[in-house]
């Protein structure tokens, strides 16, 4: 997805303006952009990633399993995603 230059996005509805939010996140170095709060287990689905086998780092920190459901990405944060790969 592009980069949207401001966080703020304007736009007209039934002939008045509105504002909306749009939350701004890194995932693996490119930047994704959400109309709505999100958490991880969502962000895993948008990505495809769900049910994989993944370890999510969050600004620097590993992210349970266990939490991503509860954890909503936030405007500019930076995410690692690792899928794990068998093989022998």
């Amino acid at each position: 997805m592009s980069r949207i230059a401001s966080p703020w996005r304007t736009g007209a509805a039934t002939g008045s303006s509105i504002i909306r939010l749009v939350i701004q996140v890194t995932v693996n170095g490119k930047t994704h952009a959400f109309e709505r709060p999100v958490n991880l287990r969502d962000l895993l689905e948008h990505l495809e990633m769900a049910g994989r086998k993944v370890a999510v780092e969050r600004n620097g920190e590993i992210v349970p399993k266990g939490l991503h459901r509860e954890t909503l990405v936030e405007n500019g944060d930076a995410l690692e995603i690792v899928v794990a790969v068998g093989g022998g």
